[in-house]
């Protein structure tokens, strides 16, 4: 038995919120490169012992002249909420509805979050406070689901009636 929550946010949806937030708020133009630097230094999903700051450098959209502004790691956890918020809230769901034989799996082996978007910082400590089930993060997040699906591939005979019983 296996439950299954598929939610379309990811680590490109978080620099896209932090691209949002910095023009509402500052009226400042930035790439998606600058967004994943900030996201990288200074994102997280859950408070952190050394909260940083970082410098931001765009292009201010009334005068299109270059500005620098100092953003805080307070104020990209505010600006990342939805897309977070989603990813803990689609586990929740998850969770919520997975058959009670997962219960034991889920209290030996927690939850594996892959993924690029399970680097965020704190993530992890997130859904394992708002769960109480504890989360890993897997060795390689961001190759995890290919491999996956690979040894599916590898393996699908042995694998099929598994499949063929799966709802949709």
């Amino acid at each position: 038995m296996v439950a299954l929550q598929a939610v379309r946010v990811g680590s490109f949806d978080i620099d896209a919120a932090i691209i949002t937030y910095i023009r509402r708020e500052y009226g400042i133009a930035i790439g998606e490169q600058t967004a994943e630097e900030i996201k990288i230094l200074i994102g997280s999903a859950h408070p952190t012992p050394e909260e940083g700051r970082a410098e931001v450098r765009g292009r201010e959209l009334m005068s299109g002249l270059p500005r620098t502004i100092i953003l805080s790691a307070a104020e990209v956890r505010v600006a990342i909420s939805d897309p977070v918020n989603t990813m803990v809230d689609s586990v929740l769901a998850c969770l919520s509805e997975a058959p009670p034989e997962l219960a034991q799996d889920l209290i030996e082996h927690g939850i594996h979050l892959v993924g690029g978007g399970s680097l965020l910082k704190g993530l992890d400590l997130r859904i394992a406070t708002e769960s109480e089930v504890p989360v890993q993060l897997v060795r390689q997040p961001l190759e995890s689901v290919v491999l996956g699906a690979g040894r599916v591939v590898e393996s699908y005979e042995e694998l099929r009636d598994m499949f063929m019983g799966a709802r949709r």
